[in-house]
């Protein structure tokens, strides 16, 4: 796939963008007209080309400046990346997982030779080309997690399994929607979701977790999780609260479309080879009501989905100051007439 990386920006001035291939491929979550929290886990295999899904990891136009957002979040807070000292081996695991999949799937953009231990990885679209051992920390300029987690797009977090349970024990997180790595580290599975509202009656998250903790190695899965976002900013984290959070407040029918931006998580869980651990990978996508009434059958279960929303999902997902001026925008695109079951775009 040929790539052609945008210069953009997700904060301040906001120039970021959707071509009209990426608005093609945006991943739209909502299969139904009415949403509510389930266990929509499936296995993590190739999906249709050209899809966000069609690769183990999912590179894109935007790959260059997401990176360089998260460099710039790096910079500001150096706390967004925390690993405790026993993941050393699950680091490992994962900057394998990440060169293997780019080398395999986007040759054009990295390359990846080994002799034994001695590795050299090339990151064209970054200008990075280095020579490490692998498994040897003092060869790399930074710990192994970290070191790759800059290069590449969303958020990833390292799981330990022990006592029955998974913990939250290293991660790098710049792109996340209002939640907090220094709140969450060390945290267990059912600590890290008290705050969802619904899901713990229903016993999604016991499911979950039991489904998680007898995942084989070779077998991720992946699942889409969604809320929204005023503006396409990436960061929007606690920590940065009084940047992002009054911009609910300028929303209205007439700029909906054009504030208001639907975030998608594409979420992978990957057993690791080594340490038993499982890494996380939370990648967001944005897409603006605008960009996303493209395609208008997309735009009407939009309306539908955020309408008739149950109120605790809608306050749990800092949905309410905005909601109404979002319904009222999208519902120029919905004659009420019935849609059938998919997230197809047409």
């Amino acid at each position: 796939m040929a790539l052609a990386f945008k210069k953009e920006t997700f904060r301040d001035d906001y120039t970021y963008r959707n071509s009209p291939e990426a608005i093609r491929r945006f991943p739209f979550p909502f299969p139904e007209d009415r949403y509510m929290y389930s266990v929509n886990m499936e296995p993590h295999v190739p999906g249709a080309k050209g899809s966000a899904v069609e690769h183990i990891l999912d590179v894109d136009e935007h790959y260059v400046a997401e990176c360089a957002d998260k460099a710039i979040t790096l910079a500001q807070d150096p706390g967004r990346y925390a690993a405790l000292p026993h993941t050393m081996d699950a680091q490992w695991d994962v900057l394998e997982l990440i060169m293997d999949a780019l080398a395999n799937d986007y040759p054009e953009q990295f390359k990846l030779s080994k002799n034994g231990n001695v590795w050299s990885w090339e990151n064209k679209p970054l200008n990075i080309k280095d020579t490490f051992t692998f498994g040897d920390r003092d060869t790399l300029p930074m710990e192994p997690f970290e070191y790759i987690g800059r290069q590449i797009q969303g958020d990833w977090t390292i799981l330990d399994q022990r006592d029955n349970d998974l913990y939250v024990d290293a991660g790098i997180v710049t792109s996340q929607a209002d939640w907090s790595l220094m709140f969450d580290a060390g945290m267990s599975f059912m600590q890290w979701h008290g705050p969802v509202p619904q899901a713990h009656e229903m016993g999604i998250f016991e499911r979950a977790l039991k489904y998680l903790l007898n995942m084989q190695y070779g077998s991720p899965v992946r699942r889409f999780n969604w809320t929204m976002t005023i503006n396409p900013r990436l960061d929007t984290s606690p920590e940065n609260y009084e940047q992002w959070g009054q911009d609910r407040n300028t929303v209205t029918p007439q700029n909906a479309g054009e504030k208001v931006h639907l975030r998608v998580e594409l979420q992978t869980l990957y057993r690791l080879p080594r340490s038993n651990g499982i890494v996380f990978s939370i990648r967001c996508y944005l897409i603006s009501l605008e960009d996303l009434a493209t395609y208008p059958r997309w735009a009407k279960r939009m309306h539908r989905v955020l309408r008739d929303l149950h109120p605790d999902l809608a306050e749990y997902k800092g949905l309410v100051k905005y909601r109404d001026a979002a319904v009222q925008w999208l519902s120029k695109f919905d004659d009420g007439a019935p849609l059938e079951l998919g997230t197809q775009a047409e």
